[in-house]
């Protein structure tokens, strides 16, 4: 396995990146190179720590996985509250590896407010009075103003065409939580729920003729969706919203945006600004990037 790599980016944001894990990193104020030392170092180690324990991470939550690296743990705890429905540590994998890479630079302090972006699954940490925004893409670009009091530890995006496979047919889902792991399970199950069973105009596979590896064993995975009526559009995002509107009201998360075709819906607390669609001037653009404001 090649060892992790580590650089500074032009704009003196830390980029880091080991197999499947490419994350950029930015943090402000006095303790910031101290912090960067310290996450280069805890990096090195991640992407080992998680491929010992891949296969209990491959396990749905209900089959109790016997978890022991850091990461790992995070990942269980944020997932294991979406169960009976089937979900793995793996729903939390991005989002967990962020928080962890979070703490460290917070661990001794001199920070006023710093995130790391794992392919768009954001951890972020606010000093009273400081605040971040976040551009959200497509299909609707938004603006997501967030400030200290929000409560909101990070922002996860989840879809069909995005890095994983998705049961459902949601074009993003994006959702802000006390933390990127929960926030990264949540999207995945809301995107799972965005969905038209057994509609002709929805292609579908089984996960492991795609990926032989997938944590979704045989479940079927969108490939492709054809033309669909506004109103099917329409019903496909109201099972969703019910979905993220019963995590939210179970405390799993703060808010939610689902997008599908020209549709979207709001569900909770996602203080939203419109973009224009050609802006590209947001601080988490295209799901890529934070900065503070």
């Amino acid at each position: 396995m090649l060892r992790a790599a580590a650089a500074l980016l032009p704009d003196g944001r830390l980029h880091l990146h080991h197999g499947p894990i490419d994350l950029i990193v930015d943090a402000h104020g006095p303790g910031r190179a101290a912090a960067f030392d310290r996450v280069r170092a805890r990096f090195a180690t991640v992407l080992e720590e998680l491929a010992a324990e891949l296969p209990e991470l491959r396990r749905p939550v209900t089959g109790a996985p016997r978890l022991h690296g850091t990461v790992a743990r995070r990942m269980l705890v944020a997932a294991a509250p979406f169960a009976p429905a089937f979900v793995t540590p793996m729903a939390a994998v991005a989002g967990a590896v962020a928080d962890e890479m979070l703490a460290v630079i917070r661990a001794q302090g001199g920070i006023d407010r710093a995130y790391v972006n794992n392919g768009g699954d954001a951890a972020l940490w606010l000093r009273p009075g400081q605040s971040m925004r976040a551009a959200v893409a497509a299909p609707v670009p938004a603006m997501l103003s967030l400030t200290a009091g929000d409560g909101v530890g990070g922002v996860a995006t989840s879809g069909r065409g995005g890095r994983s496979h998705s049961l459902g047919i949601a074009d993003s889902v994006t959702v802000l939580a006390a933390s990127a792991a929960a926030a990264d399970a949540a999207a995945t199950l809301i995107a799972n729920a965005v969905d038209l069973p057994g509609h002709p105009a929805i292609r579908r596979r089984p996960a492991n003729r795609l990926s032989p590896d997938s944590d979704l064993g045989a479940r079927p995975v969108t490939i492709a969706v054809g033309a669909l009526g506004e109103r099917e559009v329409a019903a496909a995002l109201e099972a969703g919203a019910r979905a993220a509107a019963t995590y939210r009201a179970r405390g799993l998360l703060i808010g939610a945006i689902l997008m599908l075709g020209r549709q979207h819906r709001i569900v909770g607390a996602a203080p939203t600004v419109p973009l224009n669609a050609g802006s590209g001037a947001g601080d988490l653009r295209a799901f890529g990037r934070l900065t503070g404001s």
